[in-house]
């Protein structure tokens, strides 16, 4: 049962990479009981001096049943909140969120100007080239570990169009 998990990890390891380098395709890289549908994920590199980052994905719930994420981790930084964009007037601001519902049969985009992932006292600078892990957290899904590429510019389909700051 170890090796086939192991085997497993290690399949949906090669997946991520496959998903970070080849945008035009949509591949599924969740856990094994294919619950969830993560792919392009990404960061943005970042001066070695900034302290936070962001994550970016798109998350596809193939399944019948809603679900909701309620957090994440990563050995990359001391903290992982979730986070969206609200417009008050003609200015944008920031604010942590404590869930992001997951429609059943639905998807939601974590994009600039939008839902991503903060991440708080990066352990290291995001360079371009770079991949960590981020475990994302799923009520019912539970924990599902995807690997982050760091990219000078957004993955195809992921511009800054929403970007206002």
């Amino acid at each position: 049962m170890l090796l086939r998990l192991v085997a497993t990890f290690l399949l949906g390891t090669a997946s991520l990479t496959a998903v970070a380098n080849d945008h035009t395709h949509a591949h599924s890289h969740a856990s094994e009981a294919q619950t969830m549908d993560i792919t392009q994920v990404w960061s943005r590199a970042m001066p070695p001096s900034a302290p936070t980052g962001a994550v970016y994905f798109s998350l596809h719930n193939p399944t019948g049943q809603a679900d909701r994420l309620t957090g994440a981790h990563t050995t990359r930084a001391e903290r992982a909140e979730l986070h969206t964009h609200v417009h008050e007037g003609d200015m944008m601001r920031m604010e942590q969120v404590e869930a992001v519902d997951v429609p059943a049969d639905g998807q939601v985009e974590f994009e600039p100007g939008g839902h991503h992932v903060m991440l708080f006292k990066l352990s290291e600078p995001l360079a371009a080239g770079d991949h960590f892990p981020l475990t994302l957290i799923f009520e019912k899904a539970g924990e599902v570990t995807v690997e982050v590429s760091v990219q000078e510019q957004p993955p195809q389909g992921h511009g800054d169009s929403h970007m206002h700051h």
